[in-house]
């Protein structure tokens, strides 16, 4: 569960401490048990039915839609969540349309050669509908922000930085590294993890009403009939438009007599790397965008995953470094760890033995690391549920501690 702490210079001076215990069993008859997550996951928000495409691209049987919560009091996102980017609201048309200057009636000049009559109609104008469709040229498809965002950039040749133990200690040394996703089909069969619903231009917008309106971008924000909402407290509602490139996360999002409501929320030009205003929250308590941080299975189960990926610790100080804008603690900055800060899986670890599904993972964490974006358990690195997971492979993860784990210098990283 995320600690929120109120933006305007005021810190958290205790975190909540959040324990959550999913149920099921692992393949293979090993437990699954697992206690405590940044995301406090407990109980879903309420279903109903509907069909959403997850982040793995794959269609979702059962949607969930916030139950009659309402505006209620409530702490930031992960204590304090910040935008990371400097989104000047979401569009609500396809940003890929026609410029909206291009001309709807006869060029101001004059014609070459006047007429001797008054002509009963406009001398060969200009076209008598605007071009209204984008170019016929097909946009780039839409990634998960370009190759050269710090999400997406590599850290294994960086210098470890030189108060690297001091830190991976204060998050743990013992404590093991744990996938806080699964394939359980638990949250009202949504699963155990942050789900991403998959929409485009046509999915219907909706203004929502936030805590914190003064770090949220005002909207709309496209949420399906029957959105896929995380479990528990945090109630992340996250939605990847793939035909407009743009992201829309929402923290603490329910509904309520038709209307919907936020703790906090921020849009993100997917094909830009503007961050979001320096010491503004997001739904994320770094003020990071969420999905670029999350292991999907269908990166898995294609072979690699080629971004960092995002975790929590259960203290941190209160400060900030890129690319996080915002931060949650109250501790020592001598000894905790800052938002933002970016590690990596030591390069002697050998994972070759490690099974499929658990490799792809730890390879990622060798190359691109993974950053610190809220308050929460140690080492929970967050994923999207899904079938797809063998609950057996991510288990193994858990044979690793923080001990094998070192900070990253990316003093560098603009």
């Amino acid at each position: 569960m995320l600690a929120l702490a109120l933006v305007c210079g005021a810190l958290v001076a205790s975190q909540a401490s959040l324990v959550t215990t999913s149920t099921g069993a692992a393949i293979g008859g090993q437990g699954f048990a697992d206690t405590g997550s940044d995301s406090g996951t407990s109980s879903g928000q309420g279903t109903s039915s509907g069909t959403v495409t997850g982040a793995d691209g794959s269609t979702g049987s059962s949607g969930s839609s916030a139950s009659s919560k309402g505006p209620r009091a409530t702490n930031k996102p992960g204590r304090t969540p910040g935008p990371t980017t400097n989104p000047t609201a979401a569009p609500t048309s396809n940003p890929t349309t026609a410029p909206t200057s291009a001309p709807t009636s006869a060029p101001t000049s004059a014609p070459t050669s006047a007429p001797t009559t008054n002509p009963t109609t406009a001398p060969t104008v200009a076209p008598t509908t605007a071009p209204t469709a984008a170019p016929t040229v097909n946009p780039a498809p839409c990634t998960v922000f370009p190759s050269t965002n710090v999400w997406n950039r590599r850290v294994d040749t960086l210098p470890v930085r030189g108060d690297s133990a001091t830190l991976i200690s204060s998050i743990g040394l013992a404590s093991v590294l744990h996938p806080d996703f699964s394939s359980l089909a638990w949250n009202g069969g949504l699963g155990y993890g942050i789900p991403v619903n998959t929409v485009n231009l046509s999915t219907p917008r909706y203004p929502v009403s936030f805590y914190y309106p003064d770090e949220s971008d005002a909207g709309p924000y496209p949420i399906p009939a029957s959105p896929k909402i995380e479990g528990g407290s945090d109630a992340h509602l996250l939605s990847w438009d793939t035909e407009g490139c743009y992201l829309y996360e929402i923290f603490d999002a329910s509904k309520s007599g038709g209307s919907w409501f936020g703790g906090s929320g921020a849009t993100w030009n997917l094909r830009s790397n503007t961050l979001r205003p320096d010491g503004w929250t997001s739904a994320d308590a770094a003020g990071l965008p969420i999905l670029p941080g999350l292991v999907r299975s269908n990166e898995v189960l294609a072979g690699a995953i080629l971004h960092a990926l995002r975790f929590t610790a259960p203290k941190t100080c209160p400060n900030h470094i890129y690319p996080a804008r915002h931060d949650a603690g109250s501790y020592s900055c001598a000894t905790y760890p800052p938002m933002g800060l970016r590690v990596r899986l030591k390069a002697s670890v050998d994972i070759s033995a490690f099974p499929a599904q658990a490799r792809v993972i730890l390879l990622a964490l060798q190359r691109y690391g993974m950053l610190l974006a809220d308050n929460g358990s140690p080492w929970y690195v967050t994923g999207a549920p899904s079938a797809s997971w063998n609950d057996d492979d991510l288990h193994t993860l858990q044979q690793l501690h923080g001990s094998d784990f070192e900070a990253v210098d990316t003093t560098n990283f603009r």
